[in-house]
């Protein structure tokens, strides 16, 4: 009798735990469903990847694709420039001389605002600052040329096993070279959710250098109708933009008011609608995606 019981508790475990897991699947598929009505509205190919870091539960949309990175790739650079930080190869606080050479006028670029004529010595840390947080594109060619070039990058990113991005031209190659060259440097959604969940846990720099990439991300100043846009005030996200011709993207790390934390991409291209509705349709996304796991 007594096994007898004890079998009967076994199978009443898997059931519940069977159910709970049924449970939590229907619950993200209304999440799914919520979000695939915000795109299916939308002229473009959206591609979204979402991960709750603590539970584990994950959702992907449209990731079999390749979306242009933009400038969202100017995070796995800085991750690149970290890992030479932690073997030594580089100094977080070495001085770069900035000439008037390396500062392009016709890209976006806070630093050539602040330094038309160059003649600046610049540590790295203030490198990564400028391209992180203001996403300067004449810091972000700089730090490719310390590494020896964007393939160096992919390199490192394959060395990690990522293989779902690729990493193949400079900010002046792509405005030189127009769509095909933006188009190079390519990611699907899902790859910069596992990205930036490694990075966070530790996984791929140091401690320090971890820190160091985290409040730059968080003091990020582009994109603030994005990610940001719909959710509360005081809500911590640390996030990378990108931008380009009918490309709008944001991916990032969001802390929810339990102190767990939301992971999430959102990458838009081959847009027909007006800029400002594809940064509300990333703030919609996020919006959502936000309030399923709070509430």
């Amino acid at each position: 009798m007594r096994l007898e019981k004890i079998i009967l508790f076994i199978g009443l475990w898997f059931l519940s735990d069977a159910i709970f897991a049924q449970t939590e699947i229907r619950e993200l598929e209304n999440l799914r469903s919520e979000l695939n009505q915000l795109i299916g509205r939308f002229d473009a190919q959206v591609g979204v990847g979402v991960k709750h870091l603590e539970s584990g539960d994950t959702l992907t949309i449209n990731n079999y694709f390749q979306y242009p990175t933009q400038s969202v790739y100017k995070f796995p650079l800085a991750l690149a420039i970290l890992k030479e930080v932690d073997l030594g190869k580089l100094t977080i606080d070495q001085k770069i001389n900035i000439t008037k050479e390396d500062l392009h006028s016709n890209t976006w670029s806070p630093l050539a605002k602040e330094y038309p004529n160059g003649n600046v010595d610049l540590t790295i840390e203030q490198l990564l600052s400028y391209t992180v947080s203001k996403s300067d594109n004449n810091t972000c060619d700089i730090l490719f040329k310390i590494l020896g070039g964007p393939k160096e990058v992919e390199k490192q990113m394959r060395d990690w096993g990522y293989f779902n991005i690729a990493i193949q031209t400079t900010e002046v190659e792509m405005h030189i070279g127009g769509d095909s060259a933006q188009q190079a440097n390519w990611c699907q959604p899902f790859e910069l959710i596992q990205m930036l969940e490694d990075f966070y846990l530790g996984k791929l720099i140091s401690e320090k250098s971890t820190k160091i990439l985290m409040l730059q991300m968080i003091e990020t100043s582009t994109g603030e109708k994005r990610i940001k846009g719909l959710l509360p005030k005081k809500t911590i996200t640390a996030h990378k933009t990108g931008s380009g011709n009918k490309v709008v993207n944001d991916v990032g790390i969001i802390t929810l008011p339990d102190g767990t934390h939301l992971i999430l991409s959102v990458f838009i291209c081959n847009a027909k609608e007006e800029y400002e509705a594809s940064e509300e349709l990333v703030a919609k996304i996020s919006k959502a995606t936000y309030d399923f796991f709070v509430n």
